[in-house]
């Protein structure tokens, strides 16, 4: 299931879709947007956000606090962002 979240840090609110897994990034390329601004990783291993742009709005106007939203949801849903912690073997 592609997850999405609502951005209320402009006004109008933005929408931000999230694939956890290689299943869903497939889903988000398949049914993306041309308009769509792809946010990845680089070198790990990381979830697939997507952010939909608004008809006539371009990637360079992005806002900033829009931009870190984005840019926080790639971190936590990377393997280097969400470490998972287990006890050493007895």
């Amino acid at each position: 299931m592609v997850y999405y979240f609502t951005s209320d840090v402009v006004d109008p609110p933005a929408f931000i879709y999230v694939g956890k897994d290689k299943v869903e990034n497939e889903e988000l390329i398949k049914h993306g947007w041309e308009e769509d601004v792809w946010f990845h990783a680089d070198k790990l291993s990381s979830a697939h956000i997507y952010l939909r742009m608004r008809e006539g709005d371009s990637w360079e106007s992005i806002p900033e606090n829009l931009l870190i939203d984005c840019a926080q949801l790639t971190k936590a849903n990377s393997i280097e962002g969400m470490p998972r912690y287990s006890p050493p073997a007895s």
